[in-house]
């Protein structure tokens, strides 16, 4: 298996306890940055309000298989939280599309640390997504 990574996040969020639980709880813009080799992937993204960003938690603990979620007092398995501590730190935000220029998008709502390498980007799509 061979991950590549796309891009990279700059937002304000610069340590572990800074950025939201969920990035829905904050307004704080940030910045995703395509690398150019991949520039052409972004051929029509304006045309979606909300994307998926998928990032590595490359600050995550990997070796653990319970944690406990905010708010709540007795452990769970990793796969049942979001907690960015997992075999294989990926993550999932749900972002609003504010602004593209060039290889940079400027997004609201993601919780990602500064400087967490990019690994996709996929469109949200209601009809898809949403389950009715």
């Amino acid at each position: 298996m061979e991950l590549k990574q796309i891009g990279i996040i700059s937002s304000p969020y610069s340590k572990k306890g800074d950025a939201p639980k969920q990035g829905r709880f904050s307004n704080e813009l940030s910045q995703i940055t395509i690398f150019e080799e991949y520039l052409d992937g972004l051929d029509s993204i304006e045309k979606h309000s909300h994307l998926f960003v998928l990032y590595w938690f490359d600050k995550a603990e990997r070796d653990k298989l319970k944690g406990i979620p905010p708010g709540k007092t007795e452990e769970r398995g990793v796969f049942t939280i979001r907690s960015p501590i997992r075999p294989n730190p990926i993550a999932l935000c749900l972002v609003e599309l504010i602004k593209v220029e060039g290889n940079i998008l400027t997004v609201k709502w993601l919780d990602a640390l500064d400087g967490s390498p990019l690994l996709d980007i996929k469109p949200f799509l209601s009809e898809t997504d949403c389950i009715k």
